[in-house]
């Protein structure tokens, strides 16, 4: 198997045949499916500083829903700069910010957000200034393909990765024999990560409590 350090998107597919044994065409143009449902189950399942991403912009003034990043996932935290000092904005239910703040075309310092669908926050009170705002958010680690090589999976997370997708490709090829062999090799290296993840949630949590 390719080391962490030499993990390529290539070297992945190239691995991905061999463990196979399989270079029919039909197999290979799913070797990208593959990948992509791994990174996405690997994603689901922990949360991790390869993808803990700053965003830095300004509301518009008057405007309650405001546009998520590119690659959105989940909120951590926000924050607007009122009068030269950080304040956060908390966040509430859609349906408290919409019996909080029922005329949208008020305007006023933000206070409180939440989802307001997967692609844009709601804000309230409407915003009465274009404040400069901070996000904090988890993103989706950009994929895997021929023209981005690399990723936070390929660098922290290989075997994952590698055995990930070899247990997606199981229901394409209809191996059930090889399903129990992938599954714990990766349930193996997942357990793994998902005990650093655990203990940089707690150094985290004891960071915050400390500061």
């Amino acid at each position: 198997m390719t080391s962490a350090a030499a993990m390529t998107y290539n070297s992945l597919v190239d691995d991905i045949e061999s463990y196979l044994e399989r270079t029919d065409q039909a197999t290979v143009e799913k070797i990208p499916t593959f990948v992509m449902l791994a990174e996405q189950i690997i994603a689901s399942e922990i949360k991790f500083m390869g993808n803990l991403t700053v965003n830095t912009f300004n509301l518009v003034q008057g405007e309650a829903v405001v546009q998520k990043p590119a690659r959105w996932r989940k909120t951590v935290s926000m924050n607007i700069v009122v009068n030269g000092q950080r304040e956060p904005v908390l966040l509430r239910k859609y349906e408290y910010l919409r019996n909080y703040w029922p005329n949208p075309t008020q305007q006023g310092t933000p206070l409180y957000y939440a989802d307001y669908d997967y692609f844009h926050w709601l804000v309230a009170p409407t915003p009465d200034a274009a404040y400069a705002a901070e996000v904090l958010y988890y993103e989706r680690i950009q994929p895997l393909d021929s023209n981005n090589q690399t990723n936070w999976f390929t660098m922290y997370a290989p075997q994952a990765l590698l055995y990930g997708t070899l247990l997606q490709a199981m229901p394409f090829l209809k191996n059930d024999a090889r399903v129990q062999l992938w599954q714990t090799m990766y349930s193996q290296y997942m357990a793994a990560l998902k005990a650093e993840d655990l203990q940089r949630l707690g150094d985290r949590q004891t960071v915050a409590v400390d500061s």
